[in-house]
């Protein structure tokens, strides 16, 4: 795709009406509707939620992070052709199964475009709730150089790379940064264990012990309906992140639901089934993209090194990708959404375009 306009880079310049600053993440960015526009939609689009929730618009963009910057490539291409459309589909997907299947909601009402969600507000727990089915990158890197304890879970002698665990293994980490929590530093993405998450699990927003319990078993839900669906179209669901908050339903009760994107390529590894039995990993996911990365600069230790920060962030500034190499991630995205979807990924002559038309026209967000 030749059209500037069909990579959706910059997110957060709609002109959507809204009171607060527009908060913009590494890939989304968020909109917080006013107080009457979330009311006037909650009463007209029968969303079920309390009179007086908190509404937002969500966007994804087609911008990609890796190792915590933002890649661009060459002839001033700010993302991926097809990748937020890609990863919406997908989350929309699994979500939608999640819905069939009995397990919790998510906190999205609405899906007014393929780049676009209408969610409710939430309270989100602070941490990034990860699991495991093979040992690979980071904990294969750190179980070779001799660590067996995971988050307060011990490991066997033994084990070979990219080979699937004895269990699915729970190992969270840190959203954020958390200050005064006993034995958990002070610093973002840092492993916890479960016990730390008991002990302190007010700390981490957790309404009380048993919602530990219950988003441990919505974690292992959630992965075992995307693994089981994935196995059908031979694709493995290698590890993956959710993310969980509290909303409040309509009759004003708290439930704990999933949040953000579930079993994308850009929360989870997912690997080609038949190359794997013949002893290829081949990855449908932003890992590819990783190693890409690490295979491509000369001192890949930037990369993996926190206290490289500086370093990193230069390179990944200065550094435009080859075209080539943003377009065969294109393709993985594109490839792996319309396997899991069964359906065709339409990119968007002018993505940024059609959300202002039907924000203005069917919603009424626009002035």
């Amino acid at each position: 795709m030749s059209n500037a306009n069909g990579v959706l880079a910059v997110n957060d310049d709609l002109p959507i009406r809204t009171d607060l600053p527009v908060h913009s993440g590494k890939v989304r960015s968020v909109y917080w509707l006013t107080a009457q526009d979330s009311a006037r939609l909650i009463e007209e689009k029968g969303y079920n939620v309390p009179a007086d929730t908190e509404l937002a618009i969500m966007v994804i963009s087609d911008r990609i992070s890796a190792f915590d910057c933002i890649w661009h490539g060459e002839g001033n291409m700010r993302g991926v052709p097809g990748k937020g459309a890609a990863l919406n589909a997908i989350s929309n997907h699994w979500f939608k199964l999640f819905k069939e299947q009995g397990l919790a909601d998510s906190h999205i009402l609405d899906i007014p475009h393929p780049f676009v969600w209408i969610v409710q507000k939430a309270k989100p727990v602070m941490i990034e709730a990860i699991c495991r089915s093979y040992i690979t990158g980071s904990m294969w890197r750190a179980y070779e150089k001799g660590e067996r304890d995971f988050c307060g879970i011990q490991l066997p002698e033994g084990l070979q790379r990219d080979t699937k665990l004895p269990n699915l293994l729970m190992t969270p980490s840190t959203k954020g940064i958390l200050k005064g929590i006993p034995s958990v530093p002070e610093a973002d993405d840092v492993n916890i264990t479960r016990q730390n998450i008991v002990d302190n699990y007010q700390a981490f927003n957790f309404q009380s012990t048993d919602d530990v319990a219950l988003y441990e078993k919505l974690l292992t839900e959630g992965f075992n309906v995307i693994s089981t669906a994935l196995a059908k179209l031979d694709q493995i669901f290698v590890d993956t992140k959710f993310e969980f908050g509290y909303v409040k339903d309509r009759a004003g009760n708290d439930k704990l639901i999933y949040m953000d994107e579930v079993g994308t390529p850009d929360s989870s590894r997912i690997w080609d089934g038949a190359s794997y039995r013949n002893g290829e990993v081949v990855e449908n996911s932003k890992e590819g993209f990783r190693q890409l990365l690490l295979s491509h600069f000369p001192d890949p230790d930037i990369l993996l090194n926190k206290e490289r920060m500086a370093e990193r962030t230069a390179l990944a500034g200065c550094n435009a990708l080859p075209r080539q190499v943003l377009m065969a991630v294109s393709k993985t995205y594109i490839d792996i959404a319309e396997k899991i979807t069964g359906e065709k990924i339409v990119l968007s002559e002018n993505p940024k375009a059609e959300i202002i038309a039907v924000l203005k026209d069917k919603y009424q967000l626009i002035d």
